[in-house]
């Protein structure tokens, strides 16, 4: 065969057109889905195409790293589901182990394949992320969740609570970003760290109230200020 055809590349330049494909299918599908990681993105100025393109930043492509799995994993959900399906958020009260993470992960997606509503399968998934918060999904226009359904969901929401000691229903603990990290604290605290103001209305936190794909997406990790927390909390904010 001509070596016009056939050349034989070095690992590294391998390597190289890897991570570029690897960038350019991210790129397109986070801009397709409006996916706005708000850590390891920044909005690109100029751009032809059709959707605003969202562009990586700080972020290697490694295959060890740390933030590409929870990445990909959130790029698949898109993927799978229409923006309308339904969500459902359970928020642990401590962050997991990496192993508690995947353990979960499994046991979701055991679940998920095989969740039913009245004897019709529903089209569902589930991730972890930030090791914290369990998101499972329904696309409804397959079949809907009902209310025996749902009580399966969260039959399976206690059993994981008793298996790993954790809470997954206090609704009022309450997450928020500090840097890299994910913090929760009961409500009480909540309130005393933003009359400190070591909580802001520019501080991210998490909406886990969101009812679809669409508002996961675009409402749930948001500034204090975007969220229903304003409207609880507002008052206490310092100028």
């Amino acid at each position: 065969m001509s070596s016009h055809f056939l050349r034989l590349i070095s690992p590294d330049e391998s390597k190289a057109r890897y991570r570029h494909w690897l960038l350019h299918n991210m790129a397109c599908c986070l801009s397709r889905y409006m996916v706005k990681l708000k850590h390891n993105v920044a909005p690109a100025t100029k751009n032809t195409l059709k959707y605003p393109i969202f562009v990586l930043k700080k972020l290697d492509f490694d295959m060890t790293t740390k933030a590409q799995p929870e990445i990909t994993k959130m790029i698949t959900l898109y993927m799978q589901f229409s923006k309308n399906s339904r969500v459902w958020i359970y928020q642990s009260d401590r962050e997991l182990t990496d192993t508690q993470s995947q353990h979960i992960q499994q046991q979701l997606s055991d679940f998920a394949q095989s969740w039913t509503a009245h004897n019709n399968e529903l089209k569902a998934g589930a991730t972890v992320k930030y090791n914290r918060f369990l998101i499972l999904v329904v696309d409804e226009s397959q079949a809907g969740a009902s209310g025996c359904s749902i009580d399966k969901s969260v039959r399976v929401m206690k059993e994981l609570e008793q298996q790993h000691g954790i809470n997954l229903f206090d609704r009022f603990n309450l997450a928020y970003r500090e840097g890299d990290k994910i913090i929760s604290v009961p409500r009480n605290e909540f309130e005393e760290l933003i009359k400190a103001g070591q909580i802001t209305a520019g501080t991210i936190v998490y909406n886990n109230l969101v009812q679809t794909l669409d508002e996961l997406q675009t409402k749930w990790e948001v500034p204090l200020q975007n969220s229903w927390h304003v409207q609880l909390f507002g008052n206490l904010l310092t100028a």
